[in-house]
């Protein structure tokens, strides 16, 4: 400070505050003590002006810091008191009333953690680039055969001519199914490990080896001029849904069970038909997967072959109703659940939704139409549209949803 008591002969002690900061900012002196008189020291205020900075930054950060104390205190005597206002509630109670109170919020509570640990038991679902890895590696239902160092590699062409310009001029010149291509690559330097790992990478994504040949970004820049540069997965197999480009298959519905056990029957009896790809169907739902395995074990595939026709899959309208097919069949090539298409146009109508007027039944709410498209989605298998579904319930009230 500028000033000190100790400077004053024959001064009294300075007179102290509270803290230190009283201590800097007054002195004590005294002109009556060598008169006998008691010691009456008079506070002068020190002009701030005269301050050092480093004592004017304590000084207001004090003052902050006790104006973060009392707003504190504020807000901790605002506070609701939980304890206070259950005592309110509960003044006027019976006993028995408040006993179940307690068993309700202990089942709730119990609930919650039980609800908790089935999640962390639930399997992952699977998500399309991982069901796409599977399809490549275990080849369900390929339907050409590309020939490369005189290795042969089982491909499905809806997805090679979605995903790469290249192979979708190829696979035009050799329409018939299981046609082999002999590849003829001109950029130098791939050999049949790195063929393969293109081919993973058109199928997820991403590559499948980790090989430090394909960080040579020469490499990249020939490959991506001869085989041209594909769009991501989701954009690529969101095309494929929209187009339906080299589908072999159809889905059609029908109320009859016996004309869904044959797998035939009349024509008339069928409602419009779903175009989808056996490669992709196979790979998302087990379901279908075993459902196409059968018909070549029995030999019917051959005859779709030899036909050169689509293979028709007849479903049971009312266990699986129609107007949840389009739902289904997105999420497949999408991993989104959208069920806006329930509700778009009438065309979506099924023949459960006729009988269901028919018989005076009301409108299924939203909610219950997420509950039977879950239950669907378990039948099929379909881990990503039941998790799918699990999340659109909980954000869906129970009443009716417009």
């Amino acid at each position: 400070m500028g000033a000190n008591a100790s400077n004053y002969p024959h001064s009294c002690s300075p007179r102290v505050g509270g803290n230190s900061q009283a201590q800097q900012t007054f002195i004590g002196t005294s002109s009556y003590s060598q008169q006998g008189y008691g010691c009456e020291s008079k506070l002068y205020s020190l002009d701030h002006g005269h301050e050092k900075p480093q004592d004017k930054k304590k000084r207001t950060s004090g003052l902050a810091t006790l104006k973060k104390k009392f707003i504190k205190r504020r807000k901790s005597n605002r506070s609701a008191d939980h304890a206070k206002q259950m005592r309110e509630l509960l003044s006027g109670w019976d006993v028995r009333d408040v006993n179940a109170l307690v068993e309700e919020y202990e089942g709730t509570s119990a609930l919650k953690e039980l609800s908790l640990q089935a999640s962390l038991a639930r399997p992952e679902a699977r998500t399309l680039q991982k069901d796409m890895a599977d399809l490549y590696e275990y080849k369900y239902c390929t339907d050409v055969d590309l020939i490369f160092q005189e290795t042969c590699f089982p491909v499905h062409r809806a997805i090679l001519a979605a995903r790469c310009p290249f192979f979708k001029t190829l696979l035009s010149s050799s329409p018939e199914y299981g046609a082999e291509i002999i590849m003829d690559i001109n950029t130098a330097g791939i050999d049949m490990p790195m063929f393969s790992a293109l081919l993973h990478y058109l199928y997820t994504g991403e590559f499948g080896m980790e090989d430090s040949r394909f960080q040579n970004v020469d490499i990249l820049v020939q490959l991506s001029e001869e085989f041209g540069t594909p769009n991501s997965l989701d954009v690529d197999m969101r095309g494929l849904f929209d187009y339906m480009c080299y589908y072999d298959v159809v889905l059609s519905f029908s109320s009859d069970s016996e004309l869904v056990e044959v797998f035939g029957g009349n024509q008339n009896c069928l409602d419009e038909e779903l175009k989808a790809h056996k490669a992709i169907i196979s790979a998302r739902s087990p379901f279908f997967r075993n459902l196409l395995q059968r018909r070549i074990r029995t030999g019917e595939e051959i005859t779709d072959r030899t036909l050169r026709t689509p293979t028709r899959i007849i479903l049971d309208e009312s266990i699986i109703p129609k107007k949840y097919a389009k739902v289904i069949l997105h999420c497949m090539y999408t991993d989104v659940v959208d069920l806006s298409v329930l509700h778009c146009s009438p065309s979506v109508g099924s023949l459960s939704e006729v009988q269901a007027l028919v018989a005076g039944k009301p409108n299924m709410t939203r909610a219950e139409e997420a509950m039977e498209l879950y239950h669907i989605a378990l039948f099929l298998e379909f881990n990503m549209l039941a998790q799918g579904m699990r999340f659109c319930f909980t954000l869906l009230p129970q009443s009716k949803c417009h």
